[in-house]
């Protein structure tokens, strides 16, 4: 368990404005940026990638944590396969105006998902259904809700909540919580 933590059972509900209200039928994700080409899937093709059921811990900067949470999702690594770039960053965009930026070390290698179900169930809005990013080795604010686009970039550029003196990594183990941390 990270310092500073205690842990809940319940999944406490934590955001910046209200929830968006998402068409499946309009819902797109998108790769841009630094990249050869775009990529962007309808929700039916998001769905029809390889996805991976796992059980990870979460861990909020507000100091709750809840231990072997069962997500269902698609892999960075597959989202990223065969993509060319010399990017270094990622800016992840969503729904509500939201974004969180992210060292592209961070979310490859099995570290990071765009996780669509939570404990056997489809994503509630509330939680950042239908679609959102999950990396789990960092505080819970990088795992952006209402994720719709990666934004590859070659230099680091500070999303929403680290532009407002979050720390700019949030790490747990490190309690990197704000800049000054």
């Amino acid at each position: 368990m990270p310092p500073g933590q205690y842990v809940v059972d319940d999944f406490p509900v934590l955001t910046a404005g209200p929830t968006p209200e998402v068409s499946l039928a309009e819902w797109t994700f998108t790769i841009s940026g630094e990249v050869d080409a775009e990529r962007r899937w309808t929700w039916e093709e998001f769905r029809a990638l390889p996805a991976e059921e796992f059980t990870v811990d979460i861990h909020c900067v507000t100091k709750w944590s809840q231990l072997d949470t069962f997500w269902e999702g698609v892999s960075l690594d597959t989202l990223l396969d065969g993509v060319d770039t010399s990017a270094e960053f990622l800016v992840a965009r969503c729904d509500g105006g939201y974004s969180t930026n992210l060292p592209l070390e961070d979310v490859l290698d099995g570290k990071a998902w765009i996780a669509f179900a939570y404990d056997g169930e489809p994503l509630e809005p509330e939680h950042g259904g239908p679609a959102r990013l999950l990396v789990p080795h960092l505080y819970l604010w990088k795992s952006a809700k209402w994720v719709r686009e990666l934004l590859l970039v070659d230099e680091d550029e500070p999303g929403f909540w680290e532009s407002l003196g979050y720390h700019n990594h949030g790490d747990p183990w490190q309690e990197q919580r704000y800049w000054g941390d």
